[in-house]
């Protein structure tokens, strides 16, 4: 029971980890200002986009996106195991 718990966490928490480092994050959670931006953390969201901008593979953004989201959700059904 626990650990079931613990792998719907994990899937969790790396669903969240996904949507806020993609451009669909829908929501600002700090202050510009504040001690995430010193972590280089945009309250906004969008990081894969600041991280490519400037590069050739800034126009690649979304197909980049969908093979991490493929890559991690794949690793993590190997790790919590197939649904049942």
């Amino acid at each position: 029971m626990i650990a079931r718990f613990l792998k719907i966490l994990l899937v969790f928490v790396a669903a969240l980890a996904l949507l806020y480092i993609s451009r669909f994050w829908p929501l600002e959670l700090w202050a510009r200002n504040g001690a995430m931006a010193e972590l280089g953390l945009r309250p906004q969201g969008g990081l894969l986009q600041v991280w490519l901008s400037g590069t050739n593979l800034a126009a690649f953004e979304l197909v980049i996106w969908g093979f991490i989201v493929f890559i991690t959700l794949s690793l993590l059904e190997k790790i919590a195991g197939p649904a049942t």
